[in-house]
């Protein structure tokens, strides 16, 4: 099971490492082409800046200088990014005290304790991300598709796919550390048997065998041989 809580830590240390990038990414949304007669420049936005670019590789970046006049999807998707951060961050550390390959963490009990509190962790991240992800994704498919929508319309951006990438990878990573420690229940334990009470001749006798019958002698042959001395 430590090939599994390797390959585990690899999944939520990715996952982790996929939601940090997502998170700090001005590429949530970016302007659509369909609709969009200039195509030389673009618009893109993220959960703290607004950056146009143009075709010559010149761009600008403005941050939100409130947060009173941003939407409340984007607080939201905020609050959820920043959660599943934090949250992956002390997952891989308890995953690190938890693994059976370390020497740190205590006994193997306590050891599978931490792992299996790790898991549960990376999965909350990864739902935590899933759902920012989503909610952010589901505010700009609506808008695209409303006919009655007047304003700029924008598409999924990159940093979408790669949170729900590292919603995944982070989830993957939870479920087997999970299962890792379903490996202790499955020791077998030694067993005893009780035979009961038994004497000391008796267990003399089973010692030596056959052999007790060769080494006894009869008195009377004894007596015999002497006679004759």
């Amino acid at each position: 099971m430590s090939r599994a809580q390797i390959s585990a830590l690899v999944f939520g240390v990715g996952g982790f490492g996929a939601l940090v990038a997502s998170t700090t990414s001005n590429e949530w949304k970016v302007t659509t082409r369909a609709s969009s007669v200039i195509t030389a420049t673009w618009v893109y936005q993220g959960l703290w800046m607004n950056c146009a670019g143009t075709a010559l590789g010149s761009f600008h970046c403005r941050p939100h200088f409130t947060i009173f006049k941003v939407e409340g999807y984007i607080q939201a998707c905020r609050g959820l990014m920043i959660a599943a951060v934090c949250l992956g961050f002390f997952a891989s550390v308890f995953a690190l005290f938890g693994m059976k390959c370390t020497k740190v963490g205590g006994s193997e009990k306590a050891k599978a304790k931490i792992a299996f509190l790790a898991g549960i962790v990376f999965i909350l991240s990864g739902l935590c991300s899933m759902t920012g992800c989503s909610l952010y994704a589901n505010k700009i498919t609506t808008e695209f598709f409303d006919p009655l929508f007047v304003e700029q319309k924008y598409e999924l951006g990159a940093a979408l796919f790669i949170g729900w990438a590292g919603s995944s990878l982070c989830i993957i990573g939870g479920v087997i550390f999970c299962f890792s420690i379903s490996d202790n229940n499955k020791t077998p334990r030694m067993g005893y048997t009780y035979n009961g009470a038994t004497s000391v001749m008796s267990s003399r006798t089973k010692y030596h065998g056959g052999e007790g019958d060769f080494k006894i002698t009869s008195p009377s042959k004894q007596f015999d041989k002497n006679a004759y001395v």
